[in-house]
């Protein structure tokens, strides 16, 4: 079932997701070689919560970060450690916050110092497909639309779209209906998309194959050809006239 939400309930959402950008903002001070992931999920679990949110997905499912922390071929769902960040790494950083029981969730993928080209003009292109799937996500227009923004801004670049793992509903939970996938053509659920969803759109993008595997921790999620990943997500809310990205301050 599709939550839509009142006018309060996406106030509410706006401030959690408001918080959430200021702790990006936060954290990407301290991204630079020498730092390790631990680190830098204590720096945004602190800043979360000297600001009145709880890390929504430390402990959801068992997770035990307050941040996914996806360095290079990692896609999504890294697990914070003693790992320390290089010169060319990428990290992707995908939080969430529950501020007052409303929930927010976003998404980068940082440079560390220097990378390859090719990998900077991935998460170049991984972030132009996620505003033209915002730009396609208005109402009256389907999910499907959003996807396929997604995949007719990467095709032509001959990357991997992951089909394993999409963009959903959130608000009143971490994860609500729909499921957004980035790929397109699929069979399945189509909503109308409708003034009051608010949705998280995240594109998962692979410098080689859209395979990916999970590790034995149950929470890794790495590019089969062991490439690098790109991930980049905001939180948007649908109203009649327009669509706000509401973890963009």
């Amino acid at each position: 079932m599709i939550n839509i939400k009142n006018e309060d309930q996406i106030n509410r959402i706006r401030e959690s997701c408001h918080l959430l950008a200021d702790t990006f903002d936060e954290i990407e001070k301290h991204i630079e070689a020498g730092i390790s992931t631990l680190e830098l999920n204590n720096i945004a679990d602190d800043f979360i919560r000297r600001n009145g949110g709880i890390p929504s997905f430390l402990g959801y499912g068992g997770f035990p970060g307050a941040i996914c922390a996806s360095v290079n071929d990692t896609v999504i769902h890294g697990i914070p450690d003693k790992t320390k960040l290089r010169n060319g790494d990428v990290i992707g950083i995908d939080m969430g916050i529950n501020l007052n029981g409303y929930f927010s969730d976003r998404a980068v993928t940082y440079s560390v110092g220097t990378v390859e080209e090719d990998v900077r003009k991935l998460l170049r292109i991984t972030e132009e497909s996620l505003y033209k799937a915002i730009e396609a996500a208005v109402a009256g227009n389907r999910i499907k639309d959003i996807s396929k923004a997604v995949t007719n801004h990467i095709e032509p670049y001959g990357y991997g779209v992951v089909y394993d793992f999409c963009g959903h509903g959130v608000g009143l939970a971490v994860h609500e209906d729909p499921s957004i996938p980035n790929y397109y053509p699929y069979r399945g659920f189509n909503p109308r998309i409708k003034p009051g969803m608010v949705l998280a759109i995240e594109p998962m993008i692979n410098l080689g194959t859209d395979e990916v595997e999970v590790l034995e921790d149950d929470w890794t999620v790495k590019t089969l050809d062991r490439k690098t990943s790109a991930h980049f997500e905001h939180t948007i809310a649908i109203f009649k006239d327009h669509t706000e990205i509401l973890t963009r301050k």
